[in-house]
């Protein structure tokens, strides 16, 4: 009995530990205007009426955000969602050899009735595309944790500056559908 109590002391002091350790790390939350949001303000909206920018519709987004989200995008209904015709197959490479292979499934949202725009622009669109997978390999995005919300955030935010110039402002945003990597 008493060679139990121990292990079940060290057990409950180290999930105290770490559970007030995540309390104390935990991020504080920012309001609009840049403050400390309160209990006076949860939610509020800034003077803008944008939630996402502060009320600045050039404004960039946040990490892990839409480049679309919350500014001027039409209900669901006006919205296509046009997948790319083939997957993208992006080598990693470690020291010259080829370590992995990573298959991406992309997509984008556009304005309605603009997919027939989408697929007459797909060899430009998938060239852009491609340019910045490989980047994102070379840079180590496709090592270790590659499906972190970060990882993909950035990956996502960088497709979507890569494809603005092609589609323009009709392009809403751009769908990572499927992300694999096989290890050579």
């Amino acid at each position: 009995m008493k060679a139990l109590i121990l292990p079940i002391v060290l057990g409950l002091a180290g999930a105290g530990a770490g559970i007030g350790a995540g309390l104390w790390l935990q991020p504080t939350p920012q309001s609009p205007s840049g403050g400390e949001a309160g209990p006076s303000d949860p939610g509020q909206e800034s003077p803008g009426g944008d939630p996402v920018s502060g009320g600045d519709p050039s404004a960039e987004p946040g990490p892990g955000m839409s480049p679309m989200s919350g500014r001027d995008r039409p209900p669901i209904e006006q919205i296509d969602f046009v997948r790319m015709t083939n997957q993208f197959v992006v080598p990693v490479l470690r020291q010259g050899d080829v370590a992995a292979l990573v298959v991406v499934s992309v997509g984008v949202e556009v304005r309605a009735g603009l997919r027939d725009m989408v697929f007459a622009r797909e060899p430009k669109l998938r060239d852009a595309f491609l340019r910045v997978m490989f980047d994102h390999a070379n840079a180590g995005g496709f090592d270790g944790v590659f499906t972190s919300g970060p990882q993909m955030a950035t990956l996502r935010r960088n497709l979507w500056e890569a494809a603005r110039p092609v589609l323009g402002a009709d392009l809403f945003d751009v769908l990572i559908t499927d992300i694999a990597r096989q290890d050579t």
